[in-house]
């Protein structure tokens, strides 16, 4: 069975702020079409996400909205397979069709990082990011580009398909299933010793989470559901950080005076070049959604 890649960026902490999107698609191992566009979110771009993706309002003059470009989406992703690194872009997209009220393509998602975690011990309890993954494989790229990042998902499935001779109908079974490297390995002895922090077969495994602002549950149960989706989560805001929950409803309108210290330092990390992602806490409800996981508010 063939698949198409799928990647976006975002134009600021509201992840239905889609700014450009990235399709490739791939026929017997073979990149046969491929489709890359900006996207104008109609929202302000934010300078900490310009400083990742280089997108800033210039690029994106007289670039098509979402909702214009919404049926060649439509057309690559309908009645196929989608692959994406972890599911941030498949809940992007989900927030910014859900904005607009439009349909959800009809598609099955393949998680690539799932199928890396499964395919290379290595990379099965920890550093499968695509930067990292692809680095180990050997494949170079330009991340953060929408097309580029695309191809390096493409490029995971394909790899791990000649390495375990799976097909994608058997990936798409084999991902719900668990790791199972063998017990006596290293990585499996550090996962004894770590699995506390964290559910290691949790779709957002590796990720460090840090919670602030008002949250609509209290921290207690916020954490929980965290750590059932695979985080590890920690009350302060450093170097270790991934992902920044911010419990506000619009946290791309917050000025800097209404901004938290975590907020506040996380954006410093970013701009210092780590990779964090500030996300509201309804974005964190579809994250826990497309990990299996319903009792956010129980």
């Amino acid at each position: 069975m063939d698949f198409v890649a799928l990647d976006v960026e975002t134009a600021n902490s509201d992840m239905a702020s889609i700014c450009q999107i990235g399709l490739v698609v791939y026929k017997n191992k073979t990149i046969i079409d491929e489709w890359v566009s900006f996207i104008d979110p109609q929202d302000n771009i934010n300078p900490i996400n310009t400083s990742i993706h280089g997108i800033n309002e210039e690029k994106i003059i007289g670039a098509p909205t979402i909702n214009e470009v919404i049926e060649i989406i439509y057309s690559y992703l309908d009645n196929r397979v989608v692959v994406t690194h972890t599911h941030f872009d498949r809940v992007a997209i989900k927030k910014a069709l859900e904005k607009i009220n439009l349909r959800m393509p009809s598609c099955t998602w393949l998680d690539s990082a799932r199928v890396a975690r499964r395919t290379w011990e290595e990379f099965a309890w920890q550093g499968y990011g695509l930067s990292n993954i692809c680095e180990t494989l050997g494949y170079k790229f330009q991340h953060h580009n929408a097309l580029e990042d695309a191809k390096a998902a493409g490029y995971i499935i394909l790899c791990a398909i000649e390495k375990t001779g799976y097909d994608i109908t058997q990936w798409l079974d084999r991902v719900e299933k668990p790791i199972n490297f063998e017990k006596n390995s290293s990585k499996a002895k550090e996962y004894k010793a770590i699995a506390q922090e964290g559910n290691p077969e949790g779709d957002l495994y590796g990720e460090v989470i840090v919670f602030t602002g008002k949250l609509s549950i209290n921290r207690q149960k916020a954490a929980a559901v965290a750590s059932e989706l695979g985080c590890k989560v920690s009350t302060r805001v450093n170097k270790e950080t991934t992902i920044l929950v911010v419990g506000a409803q619009n946290i791309s309108t917050l000025s800097y005076d209404n901004k938290s210290s975590k907020h506040r330092k996380a954006e410093k990390l970013i701009l210092e070049g780590h990779n964090i992602k500030i996300i509201s806490e309804n974005d964190f409800k579809s994250f826990m959604e497309t990990g299996g996981t319903k009792s956010y508010e129980e």
